[in-house]
């Protein structure tokens, strides 16, 4: 009985220390880079001060890098359906690893093959810092190349080059 309780007493030290490669591992990974929420917010304020500027009614999305919305906003008098094109613009750019408007130049170019359900209109742009996709921003409501600017200069905002 009494080695049985020294046993668990030993095993529970382990686990609290660092000898425990899990433990150590846990705190050797450093969190995945993302758009916080206030930077999300910064960007689609300006995005949408853009818009209404240009006299654009949008809808945005701002993800993480796996495609998961941090913010959303549909102007006044968007339809629902923008939200969705949106929606579509961030998850093909995600999966495509490139910006709408790249991925549809290569698609047409016979570079890649189309991605299912994808959308090739310009105003998805992956955000990336130091390399690496950190997230996606889209907008949709006006003429893709329209939407693509409102979305740069939310990225402008949060210091993110396209």
């Amino acid at each position: 009985m009494r080695f049985g309780t020294l046993h668990g007493v030993a095993i529970a030290l382990l686990a609290l220390t660092d000898a425990n490669p899990l433990h150590a591992q846990a705190q050797q990974t450093p969190p995945a880079p993302r758009i916080t929420l206030e930077e999300a917010r910064v960007a689609m304020d300006a995005a949408e001060a853009e818009a209404r500027s240009n006299r654009w009614n949008l809808a945005f999305v701002i993800t993480d890098a796996e495609a998961t919305p941090i913010y959303v906003r549909r102007m006044d008098e968007v339809p629902t359906r923008n939200y969705e094109i949106a929606m579509n613009k961030v998850q093909t750019a995600i999966t495509s690893g490139m910006h709408t408007a790249e991925y549809a130049a290569a698609v047409k170019a016979q570079r890649i093959q189309p991605i299912e359900g994808a959308l090739t209109f310009d105003g998805g742009l992956l955000l990336r810092r130091g390399g690496q996709v950190v997230g996606a921003f889209s907008a949709s409501g006006a003429r893709g190349a329209e939407d693509a600017q409102a979305v740069r200069a939310g990225m402008a905002a949060i210091g993110i080059e396209p």
